[in-house]
């Protein structure tokens, strides 16, 4: 057997057994991809955006910080616990706002505007 032959014999080894590893890849790759989105539906990131700014805000009636430590992409309110969670911001002279949120794996942004409780100007009679 020459030179030539023998390369070419090796290399259709070579092949042959690429391709039987190739076949079993894609299961493999289909289960770390559901992994992957088991554990991404399982976690979430919430950013606030708030008026005003420095309310309070509370994760499953737990505070967590401020309006503003959860202002910014780095800064988020990270939900690692797959389930709807209770987010609640409040401040003193203001209505509070709670809703419910579900992390998704994505990162979601919430605006929230509280209203005072006094209407502005004063309202009263003279």
């Amino acid at each position: 057997m020459g030179f030539r032959q023998t390369v070419v014999l090796t290399l259709a080894v070579a092949l042959t057994g690429g391709c039987a590893a190739k076949q079993e890849q894609p299961a493999t790759v289909a289960r770390a991809e559901q992994l992957m989105a088991s554990n991404a539906a399982k976690r979430g990131d919430l950013v606030l955006r708030c008026e005003p700014s420095d309310a309070q805000v509370l994760l499953d009636g737990v505070e967590q910080g401020t309006c503003d430590d959860f202002a910014g992409v780095s800064r988020s309110l990270r939900l690692a616990d797959s389930g709807f969670h209770q987010v609640e911001v409040k401040k003193r002279g203001f209505y509070p706002y709670t809703t419910y949120y579900e992390p998704s794996g994505a990162r979601v942004t919430l605006k929230v505007k509280l209203r005072p409780l006094a209407p502005e100007g004063g309202g009263g009679s003279p």
